[in-house]
């Protein structure tokens, strides 16, 4: 097999892999922050702006110098008055400038941390660059395509309705001035004079030959009017149009919260936070997605994005009528053989007694059939983190949804106990997959 060698210089002979090392270890840090930003930010704030700070040592390429601590070398400095060959020079004093330190200075010049300011769209960018949906798939017409026109510039055929005025009259006038078109000024101020000499009495040779001269010019310029039209078929543009390619695949995402009497604020405030995060993460990476919210008590509704997130609402603690809900807008908007579906719940995992088991039962029979997938996350108490967090213990939900989870592979469980520990299980819940895509499917014995 042949091996192929690039021996073109870098540009200014920087190395061009050196800058590729460092561009990766930039984005890394940039990386690092930007996750780190959930933990500390407010709801309002989460894909605000944010300050990176990058520091000094990881910008420079490496290069090859002088170890200063070795070898001899002889050096000429100009201007030098001070000293002689041989003189022992002194090391400077410790602070006087370069590099920074923890000693303090009252000269010199230091090395602060390299600072920018990621927009809101480069800060989402990075931010959800390695997540996406699982398993989406078109779910019915999957060998056919649609397709819409799109602009895409001029042609010189096409059909009538197509013309484009203003650059059909852009090269007709450019024609004319070209070809020296004659003017209608001109013809008519020519017409002008030969009525007012055959409007003379008398017979003149003079104005005779006046005459002839002035039809003999008017005959030249209809000539050469006729010759040069005002619109030449040259001239005609049409408008372009290509057949752009558009996906079938329509998803919808369903987003079902708790939020009952058990529920407190800040159980509710980090509920909210993994909502927005997901809010912003199929904003952010899908146009064509449709987001459904919907709340319960001992009752369940359908909202809009600001009650479902700033609205306070308490009562008792039934699951299943947010299942039933999610069902009835399925029923009547989202035929599964034409939507993908997605579901993500968030609850503290207190529910009305022997509700748990109904909801196993709606999701083993009518919800996981109908789902791409459907990701739960429960509200810890901080005290309770350590106690419940083996997968086996855990509320009368919890341990129903295990079964759910061990019956269908789709389903996902996580827990959350702090601001903390968001992001990383929104990752494990929404991280990219490298297994092909495929429709719902329960797991193997």
């Amino acid at each position: 097999m042949p091996n192929f060698i690039d021996r073109r210089l870098n540009p200014k002979d920087k190395s061009l892999s050196n800058r590729q090392r460092f561009l990766r270890r930039a984005r890394a840090q940039l990386k690092n922050v930007i996750n780190q930003s959930v933990k500390d930010r407010s709801i309002a704030d989460v894909d605000g702006r944010q300050v990176v700070n990058v520091p000094t040592k990881g910008i420079g390429e490496p290069r090859f110098h002088h170890s200063p601590r070795g070898g001899k070398r002889d050096q000429v400095f100009t201007g030098n008055k001070e000293f002689t060959s041989g003189d022992r020079l002194s090391k400077p004093k410790q602070g006087g400038g370069g590099s920074g330190g923890k000693d303090a200075a009252d000269s010199g010049e230091g090395n602060d941390d390299f600072s920018f300011t990621l927009s809101r769209e480069e800060f989402l960018e990075l931010f959800f660059e390695d997540l996406e949906l699982p398993d989406l798939v078109k779910t019915n017409l999957k060998e056919v395509i649609a397709f819409k026109p799109r602009r895409a510039g001029y042609t010189v055929s096409g059909t009538p309705t197509n013309i484009n005025v203003l650059r059909t009259m852009r090269n007709s006038y450019g024609r004319r001035i070209a070809l020296h078109r004659p003017k209608q000024s001109d013809i008519d101020a020519i017409v002008a004079k030969i009525e007012a000499l055959e409007s003379q009495p008398g017979h003149d040779d003079t104005r005779a030959r006046r005459l002839d001269a002035l039809q003999d010019d008017l005959a030249r310029l209809l000539r050469k009017r006729k010759i040069v039209p005002f619109i030449d078929p040259l001239d005609i543009r049409f408008n372009r149009f290509e057949r752009e390619a558009l996906p079938n695949t329509k998803a919808v995402m369903f987003c079902l919260m708790d939020v009952s009497g058990s529920m407190g604020e800040r159980e509710k405030d980090l509920a909210k936070r993994f909502f927005i995060l997901l809010h912003l993460f199929l904003k952010r990476r899908y146009d064509k997605i449709d987001i459904v919210f919907i709340r319960h008590t001992h009752e369940a509704q359908e909202v809009d994005e600001d009650t479902f997130f700033y609205s306070r609402e308490t009562g008792g603690t039934v699951v299943s009528t947010a299942l039933e809900e999610m069902l009835r807008v399925i029923k009547e908007r989202y035929p599964t053989q034409e939507w993908n579906i997605y579901a993500a719940q968030a609850s503290d995992g207190d529910n009305f007694s022997g509700d748990s088991e109904k909801c196993v039962r709606m999701l083993d029979q009518e919800v996981m059939p109908l789902c791409q997938y459907y990701a739960y996350v429960e509200i810890l108490d901080e005290r309770e983190a350590d106690i419940f967090r083996s997968s086996d213990n855990g509320t009368a939900l919890w341990r129903a949804y295990q079964e759910a989870g061990q019956s269908w592979e789709n389903f996902q469980a996580k827990r959350i106990a702090q601001p903390g520990d968001i992001y990383p299980v929104f990752r494990e819940l929404f991280a990219k997959q490298n297994k092909g895509a495929g429709a719902p499917q329960k797991a193997k014995a």
